[in-house]
């Protein structure tokens, strides 16, 4: 039966780049290859998905504060920005808390609506997503382990056409428009 990539199929395909035989399973194998891919995969995903795509960003998501007034934030939170009524107010994200950088406080007195970009685990992720961060952290991996230019040069060729694919996704899924989703296309309408 064919499924989407799983994250032991990812790791297979980072050590078939390097020459070296698939493993049955992630967990304890003992083997430092297998665990340096699967550190580089999870890093690639990072930092893949701190660019923000529509399947990972909540959109005007609302925060609460807690009794204290601070906005403690999931711990998969890559990314916060105020929105609507709230985009006055400069936040940032410092540690696992909001701050709001105009009055220099963790202390916020109401709620805020953020769009939030979020960390997912590999399985989570759309195909278009699982397939570029493979090949992206399997060029990475081969670079790091063995070094060969001749096999970077492929791996760059496949991880163009991967990114394309992914982008091609996005779009079609977010259902952008320019009117609404353009910020200064926004900003005319709305004088």
């Amino acid at each position: 039966m064919l499924t989407p990539t799983t994250e032991l199929e990812a790791i297979n395909t980072m050590l078939t780049t390097i020459g070296e035989s698939p493993v049955n399973t992630v967990e304890d194998s003992g083997l430092l290859d297998v665990v340096i891919a699967r550190q580089i995969l999870h890093t690639t995903s990072r930092e893949v998905q701190a660019r923000g795509w529509h399947f990972n960003t909540e959109k005007n998501f609302p925060l609460q504060p807690t009794v204290d007034g601070t906005i403690v934030l999931p711990a998969t939170v890559l990314r916060v920005d105020t929105v609507g009524e709230y985009s006055d107010i400069d936040v940032v994200v410092r540690g696992n808390r909001l701050y709001d950088r105009r009055n220099h406080t963790y202390t916020f007195k109401k709620p805020l609506n953020v769009d939030m970009v979020v960390l997912l685990p590999f399985e989570q992720l759309p195909e278009a997503a699982r397939i570029y961060i493979t090949i992206r952290a399997s060029r990475i991996f081969q670079e790091r382990v063995v070094g060969s230019e001749t096999l970077s040069a492929f791996s760059q060729q496949d991880e163009i056409r991967a990114l394309a694919a992914l982008r091609d996704m996005d779009t079609e899924t977010a259902d952008y428009n320019v009117l609404k989703d353009n910020y200064a296309v926004a900003r005319v309408l709305h004088r």
